[in-house]
């Protein structure tokens, strides 16, 4: 034995090598060598999750920015320019706008790691409570000094430091209840289970005493899934679950002491593993950017070669020349050659640096819009639109299938009891189906907001009584902050209701019938049933209501009350022999201290039941049942669901006055009114997993004295798991049932079969034994576990099913705009269909083509029989477009269908109907439908879902977006955008998609028209400069023309611009085919803008250039006319195209061209742009004195911008002009004296849509445009004069 070992405690020694499996010793001083051995495996608590540290930022960011090819190549061209044979600038002057781009980005990514830096300082230094052996006591630590082994001290409202196994609780229950909302948003209440072997505790625990070893699972990032052991040193195992761990980042609510010893710490921790960080998907845009650039990549090379060529020739017809700036003399060949290379220097603008940066911004500009649109906003619930990613905004605008769930997204995630059928018998609930008619939510009501819960501590679960220990309502600071940090403290969490309690889902109308036969239930069927099968209808109908109330995971809460008064605490049981005389029921009943029969029966509900003389009334004798007040009012129980499902049935019981009143881990309480308060004794719970698609809880019946199992699950899989009649068929209450579950199903309701099995205790100790090895095996627990399940749930007694309506989502049925929208759920057929006409997915003239198949060769055959028929019937029907086709497929024939055989042929005929739904669809065949059409399709997808099981689809699809519903924010954490509700999609799409798209593209091909107009008058230069790769522009002027003097604009325009209104996008769908057609990008606008900027820049360089020629200007006062005029082109290029101008943009355009001249006058004045060989001292200067500098400023951008202008105008030019004409002093007069009234070209552009601002400018421009040729020739003339006068001036 080792020493320090306490005596009976033998630990097995870790081998070297990392084991698979995690062995935690305690962290005490009598196991300090094991632990050494061990904990030198595991991480520190510490976290870190900033990118940089301070000595590698730069050269990281570096690193990580030359990854971006467009760096990589204004790098290459500083580099050339250090060359001196092919120097086009100043070194310095090269570096300048890589640098600025390359300092943007690095502040950027250093300001975002910063504040990681400082939350991750934050966090690791919370406060906790760990033990410490030598003081004996829990201590003060930092959250950065826990290790694996420590065992962890905390409070209600304390954050979990790590994730640690629960031993101990101050809950009589053995409970802990947590709040995840950090890790999944759920604000829904979770209970977390003590292990088994340690709840009946007395006393708070004592570490030292703790002589168990915990073997579990390597750290993995699965949040639902922890497999281990806890061994004893007497071999003994118990298992470990997922019940059994608190995770890292929970709140503990409800709860005033838990102890844990920490299992994973750190990285390790499972809410760490899942940190992936941020996802990045390329829009479809962005793509496609990057073939543009390498198309303008290739355009320079030409240009390049073109001027190369040209100095080529000239060195030929020029012997002994020397080239610019070197001094020395090349060979054709060779001087070409490097004059390649200098031109790719000086061309280097064509390339857009800035590009990538202002899109970024202009991406957060159009985002911030978004989520800040009032119209998004729901206020019922507080919600507005999330943003996840930052790189998706503009697919907003190309979408062409979305992909949606049904539960929580067509539908609003509101469970509601509908009806139901008992023993095959159909109870309709007429009065509840009004109710639900009638039924409407009132938001701002009074009630409401009385209804409402300060914070989940206000609220004390009905359990055994508590462990006496201090009082944890005198906190200290240290606890205070901690509060604070959690946003739980009370009366600072939000005011919310809890999820799944509104009256539509709570205030459930009884059915007549069915409440006169539930008053016949007594004890005296459970009694008959021991000498006669099968069970009675009216035992049937007391089992079918226990089953709603006990087959479920809802948490049981009551308002706390301030009371100094203990709770009463009743102890009773119910056994088979105390059931046997109707004296031994007055006997029973008597037990109960000055309670009336009234008191106990008639509970305060909406419809009280009235009871009948001579009524068996029992109080159930049996376990202990601790802390459940005999005064305790049913009204004021709430229940905290995981699932709307559960809320509905919990209270369709108490509707009916089976009311669930406490629930702890080994028992249940539930309160049947005429038969009193039942104590069933909680043995297991089989949880609900998308397999089995059920859930089974195993409880010991206080009645029948019997192991009972009930269950509740889809009756495609329940059907098939009942008792058959000896001939192996279904019975007749079995068949009534199915036509009942068909009809609902074809009115869009959701079904849910509930049944029952008793155990003999031989059977149930056969089945105990599998499933405890199945509960301590670490490796295939799952499939162990799937198997015990299914040994157990087996011929099972059909009790009956019931219905819930899901409440159809607001305007979920307005989504139509030539969109694929497939639906894809778990329901089964009949209620998917209902659900797709009711929310107009599907019209009453569809015809529905339906694929059920159990076999590859079947689904093979039916596919290609279902292509067929549809390509004839859309032959025959060619002259009725209003007839449509839908395809409806179930999730088993979808297996099939996904085939690599069959994908094919199943995506050519989806192609040739209108809409697909899917059922019984699992999470994986919803992410494999995505990606199939997406990929083979090569179309934008969208898939929108409010569940964890959408989130696999949200993920692989173009854009997901997530719902924030009452099923947890999974789906909202894993999206790109979240919204409140379903309806608000059709702006997001057909408005700010549209606008997202429309906006980006036309600033994208904006960038490269002024990139190209600017370079042209460089290159035309060329052509009189010998090739010599001269510049008629000085250096400074040539850099900041992009990244200052024209930066600005493009970006506003690309955040504020709308083409069209939103109310215009709202009414007219169609409008939405545009974007998806690529048209605003399209090939022939990237080459209707290249053309056009190579027209300006010819009309900008040549009309000054005759104009001055053989004038004797200098070269950089010519440059300044050329670098004027090109600047007032861009600045009014974009005008022209913008659609919507507000003060901003006038604003930010003002401030360009203040900011132009101040920089050039004040450069040439302070001869800051003194360079060699010319001197561009006090040019700018000159020019503004100069009336002709003027002259061919005006004159040549409104010939250059006439095209532009004339294409803008292309649809109402007749307009305008018919507005000229009609609007002059002299022909208006006479026009209006004898047409009365406009011409229709008048009035077509005369009611142009208010929200485009800059339709006004365009009938300002018409008044030049048809004064342009006048103002041509007289500038021409003008212009000759005074250039004749200079010339005369110089030679006298």
């Amino acid at each position: 034995m080792e020493a320090g070992t306490p005596e009976g405690v033998s630990f097995q020694q870790p081998t070297k090598k990392i084991p698979k499996r995690r062995i935690v010793i305690p962290s005490l001083q009598s196991f300090k060598d094991e632990y050494e051995k061990v904990s030198k495996y595991y991480m520190s608590n510490r976290i870190r999750t900033t990118k940089y540290r301070l000595w590698t930022f730069i050269p990281r960011n570096l690193y990580e920015q030359f990854h971006r090819a467009a760096n990589l190549y204004f790098l290459f061209i500083v580099l050339l320019n250090w060359i001196p044979v092919v120097e086009a600038f100043r070194k310095e002057i090269t570096m300048i706008p890589l640098l600025v781009v390359l300092t943007i980005i690095a502040v950027k990514d250093g300001l975002e790691d910063y504040t990681k830096y400082r939350l991750d300082k934050m966090i690791n230094n919370f406060v906790t409570h760990v033990y410490c052996g030598k003081t004996g006591d829990f201590v003060d630590k930092f959250w950065k000094d826990v290790k694996v082994g420590d065992f962890i001290q905390l409070s209600c409202n304390e954050e979990i430091p790590a994730d640690m196994v629960l031993l101990y609780s101050s809950d009589g229950d053995g409970l802990c209840h947590i709040e995840t909302s950090s890790l999944d948003g759920e604000t829904n209440l979770k209970e977390k289970l003590i292990v088994k072997g340690f709840v009946e505790q007395t006393t708070e625990m004592d570490p030292e005493s703790f002589s168990y070893r915990i073997e579990c699972e390597i750290p993995n990032s699965d949040l639902n899934c922890f497999r281990g052991f806890i061994q004893h040193t007497s071999k003994e195992r118990v298992g470990l679950s997922k019940d059994n761990l608190l995770l890292r980042g929970c709140t503990v609510r409800n709860t005033d002491i838990v102890v844990g010893i920490v299992v994973y710490a750190g990285h390790e921790t499972k809410v760490m593993l899942n940190n992936t960080g941020s996802r990045y998907k390329r829009s479809k845009l962005e793509k496609k950017l990057n073939g543009d650039i390498i198309g303008c990549v290739l355009l320079l090379v030409v240009m390049c070669s073109v001027v190369a060529v040209g100095r080529g020739i000239w060195l030929s017809n020029h012997p002994g020349q020397y080239v610019y700036n070197s001094g020395k003399q090349f060979e054709p060949v060779w001087g070409g050659f490097l004059m390649f290379w200098t031109m790719i220097i000086l061309l280097q603008v064509l390339i857009p640096i800035s590009l990538y940066v202002s899109i970024e911004l202009v991406k957060l500009g159009q985002i911030y819009f978004i989520q800040n649109d009032i119209d998004l906003y729901h206020e019922p619930t507080d919600t507005k639109i999330q943003c996840g990613s930052l790189n998706v905004a503009e697919n907003l605008g190309q979408i062409e299938y979305i992909f949606s769930d049904k539960t929580g997204t067509l539908t609003e995630n509101k469970m509601v009891f509908r009806r139901c059928s008992i023993a095959g018998q159909e109870y309709g609930h007429e009065e509840n189906a009004k109710r639900l008619e009638t039924y409407q939510p009132d938001y701002e009501s009074d009630q409401d907001e009385v209804a409402l819960f300060a914070s989940h501590c206000s609220l004390k679960r009905l359990s055994r009584g508590r462990i006496g220990r201090k009082s944890s309502i005198g906190l200290n600071m240290k606890s205070m902050s901690r509060m604070f940090r959690s946003g739980s403290m009370l009366g600072t969490q939000s005011m919310k209701q809890l999820a799944f309690s509104s009256p539509l889902e709570t205030d459930v109308v009884p059915d007549q019938r069915l409440v006169s036969k539930f008053r016949r239930i007594s004890f005296n069927f459970y009694k008959k049933y021991e000498t006669a099968e099968p069970i009675s209808e009216i035992m049937q109908i007391s089992e079918f209501f226990i089953a709603l109330a006990i087959c479920n995971t809802v948490v049981v809460s009551e308002p706390e009350t301030t009371g100094t008064q203990p709770p009463l605490k009743v102890k009773s049981s119910v056994s088979s022999e105390s059931a046997t005389t109707s004296e031994q029921e007055e006997t029973e009943l008597s037990c109960l201290p000055d309670t009336s029969k009234e008191e106990l029966v008639s509970l305060d509900a909406p419809d009280k039941f009235l009871v009948h003389e001579g009524m068996d009334l029992l109080c159930a004798p049996g376990p202990d049942v601790d802390g459940l007040p005999l005064d305790y009012d049913p009204a004021e129980l709430s229940y905290e669901a995981e699932s709307p499902d559960e809320a509905a049935l919990v209270h369709a019981a108490r509707a009916y006055q089976c009311t669930l009143v406490a629930r702890n881990p080994e028992q249940v309480v539930i309160d049947m009114n005429y038969m009193g308060i039942l104590t069933f004794q909680r043995l297991h719970i089989l949880p609900f997993d998308s397999t089995r698609k059920r859930m089974s809880v195993v409880v010991k019946h206080p009645i029948l004295n019997r192991i009972v199992v009930y269950t509740k699950g889809a009756d495609s899989v329940m059907m098939d798991l009942l008792q058959k009649e000896p001939t192996g068929g279904a019975n007749k209450m079995q068949e009534r049932t199915q036509r009942h579950l068909d009809d609902y199903a074809s009115k869009g309701l959701r079904t849910l079969c509930i049944a029952m099995k008793i155990l003999s205790d031989e059977e149930y100790e056969e089945w105990l034994q599998g499933h405890f090895l199945a509960e301590s095996s670490i490796e295939n627990r799952e499939e162990l576990l799937l198997e015990s399940a299914e040994r157990l749930e087996n011929n099972l007694i059909l009790l009956g099913e019931l219905e819930r309506k899901k409440w159809l989502t607001e305007e979920s049925k307005t989504l139509k705009s030539g969109i694929n929208i497939w639906m894809l759920t778990g329901d089964k057929r009949e209620t998917a269909v209902n659900i797709a006409y009711s929310c107009k997915l599907l019209e009453s003239t569809d015809q529905l083509f339906v694929l059920k198949s159990n076999s590859l060769r079947k689904a093979c055959s039916k596919e290609r029989r279902s292509t067929i028929a549809l390509r004839i019937s859309a032959s025959a029907h060619v002259k009725k477009p209003q007839f449509s086709y839908a395809l409806v497929i179930d999730g088993p024939t979808l297996k099939f269908a996904l085939h690599d055989r069959v994908q094919k042929k199943f995506l050519e005929l989806t192609a040739s109907v209108r809409g697909v739904i899917c059922c019984r669809a699992t999470p994986v065949q919803k992410s494999q439908i995505v990606t199939l059409v997406r990929k083979e399709r090569k179309v934008m997808t969208l898939a929108i879902g409010d569940g964890a099981n959408d989130v696999s689809m949200i993920k692989l699809a173009d854009v997901g977006i997530g719902i924030c519903g009452q099923e947890g924010m999974q789906a909202v954490l894993a999206s790109d955008f979240a919204l409140a509700q379903f309806k608000h999609l059709k702006k997001l799409l057909f408005v700010h998609g549209h606008w997202c798209y429309t906006r980006l593209a036309n600033m994208i091909l904006y960038f490269f028209y002024k990139n190209l107009a600017y370079v042209g008058l460089l290159f035309w230069f060329q052509f009189f400069s010998g090739f010599s790769g001269t510049p008629m522009i000085d250096y400074w002027s040539l850099i900041f023309f992009n990244l200052l003097f024209t930066s600005a604009p493009p970006i506003i325009y690309g955040v504020l611009d709308q083409d069209v209104s939103a109310e215009c996008l709202l009414s007219n769908p169609e409008l939405y085919k545009a974007s998806q057609r690529n048209e605003p990008y399209g090939k022939s606008a990237f080459a209707v803008n290249i053309l056009d900027g190579f027209y300006q820049s010819f009309v900008c360089f040549f009309l000054p250039y005759y104009t001055y020629r053989n004038s004797g200007i200098d070269l950089y006062s010519f440059g300044s006319i050329l670098n004027t005029t090109m600047f007032f082109i861009i600045i009014l290029h974009l005008v022209i195209e913008s659609k919507y101008l507000t003060m901003i943009h006038f604003s930010v355009f003002a401030f360009s061209i203040i900011l132009f001249f101040s920089i050039i006058g004040t450069f040439g004045a302070l001869c800051v742009l003194c360079n060699p060989p010319a001197n561009p001292y006090w040019v700018m200067q000159r020019q503004l004195a100069n009336p002709v500098f003027y002259q061919i400023c005006i004159v040549t951008t409104m010939l250059a911008l006439l095209p532009r202008y004339l294409s803008a105008l292309k649809p109402d030019i007749s307009g305008y002009i018919a507005i000229f004409i009609w609007d002059l002093p002299c022909c208006g007069f006479v026009l209006k004296a004898y047409l009365k009234k406009p011409p229709p070209a008048y009035n077509r552009v005369k009611v142009k849509p208010a929200a485009e601002p800059g339709g006004c400018c365009l009938q300002y421009m018409t008044y030049l445009s048809l004064i342009l040729p006048s103002l041509i020739s007289v500038f021409f003339s003008k212009a000759s004069l005074t250039l004749n006068q200079g010339n005369i001036l110089k030679r006298e």
